[in-house]
């Protein structure tokens, strides 16, 4: 069993930048304390192109992308289209998780859109643009993300 986990985390804002980036940098704090390797760190606009040519360049390099921002129900946030055009194959499960879970404390989850999938060996995750969401969301992630990664590797002995 391949231990090494990579992965991408970006930020989907129009007005956030690396010092702001609150939600990020929780993010890649956590997955840090796990001992999963965060090798790259993007901050993109919600510009739906640019989401999913980033979301596409780094299915070549990271084992799970996570992103923050850009799941609600504004007028700019397209994180979950853009999403959508990258993926192969959905994983329902995780993302019903993730607003079940949360939206048990807190209500105004069940607006999340956020969408989860796997293209290539590579699995898709969106988070909200909060740090309590990133926290939340990544506390109900925790516990899979690694088996679920070695699936889409391959890895499907017991």
């Amino acid at each position: 069993m391949q231990d090494n986990i990579r992965a991408a985390v970006v930020t989907i804002s129009d007005t956030r930048n690396e010092v702001d980036d609150l939600s990020g940098g929780r993010l890649v704090e956590m997955l840090d304390n796990d001992g999963i390797s965060v090798i790259e760190r993007r901050i993109v606009s919600d510009d739906p192109e640019g989401i999913r040519d980033v979301l596409i360049e780094l299915c070549e390099v990271a084992d799970v992308i996570l992103t923050t921002g850009g799941t609600g129900f504004g007028p700019r946030d397209n994180t979950p289209e853009a999403t959508k055009l990258v993926i192969e194959r959905e994983a329902l499960g995780i993302s019903e998780a993730l607003r079940r879970e949360t939206a048990a404390k807190h209500p105004m989850a069940m607006l999340s859109r956020g969408v989860s999938g796997i293209r290539g060996n590579t699995l898709i995750v969106n988070f909200p643009g909060s740090p309590r969401g990133v926290e939340e969301y990544y506390d109900v992630l925790r516990p899979v993300l690694r088996h679920a990664v070695e699936l889409i590797r391959g890895n499907t002995g017991h």
